[in-house]
């Protein structure tokens, strides 16, 4: 006979409801039950001091170790019992093991492609600063603690203009974006939380719903559907848990109510969804753990175009509040623990057997390499950012571009990493070709073809381009390669004898992905682009029309990767490059952007358009020396002369060897004398500065590192610095 214990951190088995229905069924089904506490094992004897029922009342009884244990307590509270529960899993097996908390379980099933398009994209936030991001980007968010219960501390946040409606326990508040910002700097002081776009289900009445489908595994080891039911909130509540108000129905009559001829094929899309989901789970705590799992409780939603999003997993899910099924679940878990106690050989072939198969099915890994004359680094953290939301993902250092750091990296990539994404940087020919000699990338993009190094190519272009073929030519011959169809000098790129796949990006001409109603925001760039057959508006927190490239480079390669449009707009919220038009808001609402990382003429073009765009009153450009334009320096700095004057700036001031060729060209297009500057010394271009700076002004700081021109962002966030 299969002696089952039931492990609970509470020492009177009276005080535990459900104890009498696992002692009756396990009778019934031919076995006994005994309930112990991790205090009540003798590991000198292995016996238990426990407690059985027998004739109508629990009886403490001694007894041998039990076949099988099922884990029946809060494991917060049992958790002050480790070590005993350790030993106890090294000797007998247990039925129920945790898969994680909200954010463990998210993660573990990102790996598989099957379910993450199911998954609501989530952000462990950590910063208010963090929080306007993401809800600039995605207006409805929820925002709930990690370890969160029973629907309990949750937030849901919806943005209309410039005030924030805020959902808590069914009450409705709107407060100002301070005031929004004080409750969530508060609410994140109090423990960790996750952040999520809202994904609404709502019934015909209005009435906001989600299903809870429970599934467990049987007598046979196999996993089978104990009940899938629809939970509705109350009236004016968003919040369906039957522990905050909701109420619960049967699932065909609400089926047939609310989807009326697509009722059929809902219920069987649930139900195939559940035994997956709880097949994959399965595997992956047997990959990851050598363990397998035996029930789990899973919400979901469905959106108006009836795809499911998953919102919480449960591996302890408990009975369901209604339909009598609590006889149901028991049974199962009894049955369970039988089988388990008798088939612990046959389960451990199978948990070798599914790590077996884990590891050959691993397939190739995408190696993502980026080069271009601007957007390199850009690019490369927004495609980074994206897959991490999937994978473990390399992400090559911010500027860590030349041979000798791939060769860096070629040493810290392993067999962990799921995805490689670097940047190729490059000055002279031969450069690129060394860099694919190292690690050999079988995805390219290449974001553009301009001026940068050009004095290095004898002032011509299209040998600029022909060292950023290398990059082409370098790379696995059938891979995907990414162009820029908006750019003029990447038709020079050598694509003849390539024989992968080419997609293009574009904002004013057609392309493979083309973003469209591009628009300045706050603190970055809304624009709008079909992915998978929608239209789906993103949003990126840095500033300028040229960083849609560099999203858009990122979007068609994660998209040709099978990553969800969800994931590649909560991807796109990054952690900015350093010194990339960041902004300072300075007092006397001064704004100070910061651009100082590499100067070329198509960059400095791009700064101006942002100082264009943003700045509300007096627009100041202080522009820095471009090098390594060799004979086209001159040429450039006349057209950027032309650039400031179409641009209609206020004032501009140049710095270093020859810049004032800028301002002259300006001055003779007609830019008032008055309003040019120009220094090679830093400390008057500092003094300067203080005397002719006015209250609203914006002001672009644009230059190379190599000019430390970063010293004049430094030196007007001090001066200016808000208290």
């Amino acid at each position: 006979m299969t002696l089952i214990g039931m492990l609970h951190h509470r020492l009177d088995p009276r005080t535990v409801i459900k104890s009498y229905a696992y002692a009756a069924v396990a009778q019934a089904e031919g076995a006994r039950l005994v309930y112990f506490s991790p205090g009540k094992v003798n590991f000198v004897n292995r016996t238990i001091k426990g407690q059985v029922y027998e004739n109508g009342s629990w009886v403490e009884r001694i007894t041998p170790f039990p076949d099988v244990i099922y884990n029946a307590g809060s494991p917060e509270k049992l958790a002050q019992s480790n070590r005993i529960i350790k030993k106890l899993k090294a000797e007998i097996p247990f039925t129920t093991h945790s898969i994680g908390n909200k954010w463990g379980v998210h993660n573990r099933l990102k790996e598989a492609k099957k379910f993450s398009n199911h998954l609501i994209p989530s952000e462990i936030i950590k910063t208010s600063d963090d929080f306007f991001k993401f809800i600039v980007a995605f207006q409805k968010v929820v925002l709930k603690p990690i370890d969160g219960r029973k629907g309990r501390g949750i937030l849901f946040i919806n943005k209309k203009e410039d005030v924030f409606e805020v959902v808590m326990n069914s009450n409705r508040s709107n407060y100002s974006k301070q005031q929004l910002r004080e409750l969530i700097d508060s609410t994140l002081s109090k423990g960790t939380h996750i952040l999520q776009p809202y994904i609404q289900s709502v019934t015909r009445s209005g009435q906001v719903f989600d299903f809870r489908l429970h599934i467990q595994k049987n007598g046979k080891g196999e996993w089978v559907i104990t009940t899938i039911y629809p939970r509705v909130a109350p009236p004016g509540s968003i919040i369906a848990n039957i522990n905050n108000g909701g109420f619960t129905n049967y699932l065909d009559p609400f089926l047939q109510q609310e989807f009326k001829e697509e009722a059929f094929n809902i219920r069987r899309t649930l139900e195939f969804f559940s035994l997956s989901l709880a097949k994959h789970l399965d595997e992956l705590q047997m990959i990851h753990y050598g363990e397998v799992i035996d029930e789990i409780g899973v919400d979901v939603g469905l959106d108006e175009n009836l795809k499911i999003w998953i919102y919480e997993v449960n591996w302890r899910p408990g009975c369901p509040p209604a339909f009598y099924l609590e006889l149901d679940v028991v049974i199962h878990t009894i049955k369970y623990a039988i089988y388990l106690a008798k088939n612990q050989k046959a389960l451990n072939e199978k948990i070798q057997a599914v790590k077996k198969c884990h590891l050959e099915e691993k397939g190739d890994v995408p190696i993502i390499a980026v080069t271009g004359s601007a957007g390199k680094t850009t690019t490369k953290a927004f495609l980074a950012s994206i897959l991490s939301k999937k994978w473990n993902t390399f992400e090559s250092k911010d500027y860590w571009n030349t041979t000798e750091h791939t060769k860096k990296h070629a040493a810290e990539i392993n067999a962990k990493h799921e995805a490689i994404v670097l940047e190729y940087g490059m000055a002279y020919p031969g450069v690129i070709l060394e860099h694919c000699s190292i690690i050999q990338p079988n995805i390219s993009i290449v974001t553009n073809v301009g001026l940068a190094h050009v004095g290095n190519f004898d002032g011509d272009i299209k040998q600029v381009a022909k060292a950023k073929s290398e990059l082409i030519h370098g790379m696995n011959q059938e891979g995907l390669l990414v162009l820029n169809n908006d750019d003029p000098n990447s038709t020079y790129l050598e694509i003849d004898t390539f024989k992968g796949k080419i997609l293009t990006v574009g904002i004013h001409s057609d392309a493979h992905y083309k973003g469209y109603d591009v628009q300045y925001e706050d603190n970055g760039m809304c624009f709008k682009i079909k992915l998978q057959g929608q239209e789906m508006t993103m949003f990126i927190p840095i500033l300028g029309e040229h960083h849609v490239y560099n999203a858009l480079n990122a979007i068609a390669v994660a998209d040709q990767l099978g990553v969800s449009p969800m994931e590649i707009k909560a991807g796109l919220l990054f952690k900015k490059p350093p010194r990339r038009l960041t902004l300072y808001h300075c007092r006397d609402n001064i704004t100070v952007i910061d651009d100082t990382v590499h100067s070329h003429p198509q960059g400095v073009h791009a700064a101006i358009d942002v100082l264009t765009n943003i700045g509300k009153n007096r627009k100041i450009a202080i522009i820095g020396q471009m090098r390594e334009l060799g004979d086209l320096r001159e040429e450039e700095y006349r057209k950027v002369g032309d650039y400031v004057c179409e641009a209609k700036l206020d004032v501009l001031i140049t710095y270093g060897f020859r810049t004032d060729e800028i301002g002259d060209h300006a001055k003779k297009k007609g830019f008032p004398p008055e309003s040019v500057y120009h220094f090679t010394n830093k400390d008057l271009l500092h003094e300067t500065l203080t005397k002719i700076i006015q209250e609203g002004d914006t002001i672009l700081i644009k230059g190379a590192s190599k000019t430390n021109m970063f010293e004049t962002v430094k030196f007007l966030d001090q001066t200016y610095h808000s208290t």
